[in-house]
């Protein structure tokens, strides 16, 4: 089992940036398929990034492609989300979570959750 707790969220402006980060409790992090969501009010919770266990395999949603990087370092047990040149329309709660299995992108697919942190991006 793994616990996760995302910081990182804020007010930034749009075009700015912010990184966010997961951290993981347990020593069976690196075990684990990574991968960041994001849910806005009123819409269902949509995939970001997934990132596999040694980090040498990312897959990113089209509209992250470029502007999102996803990674991971095992020896911190700490996931990350790196977002440049953000919009009004990435606005949303971003959640990390963890499943055994690499390449999936639904939230059915994922068994652990963190409680997720706010973003806000102003125009």
């Amino acid at each position: 089992q793994v616990q996760l707790v995302e910081s990182g969220g804020g007010l930034v402006q749009a075009g700015g940036s912010l990184r966010l980060s997961c951290a993981a409790s347990g020593r069976t992090f690196r075990s684990y398929t990574m991968a960041w969501f994001r849910q806005a009010p009123g819409k269902e919770r949509e995939f970001v990034a997934t990132i596999n266990w040694s980090g040498g395999l990312t897959f990113y949603a089209d509209s992250m492609k470029g502007r999102f990087t996803i990674s991971r370092d095992n020896a911190k047990n700490t996931l990350y989300l790196q977002m440049n040149s953000l919009k009004p329309e990435d606005t949303a709660v971003y959640f990390c979570a963890a499943s055994r299995i690499y390449g999936r992108v639904s939230t059915a697919s994922f068994d652990y959750w963190g409680q997720g942190t706010q973003v806000t991006v102003s125009s």
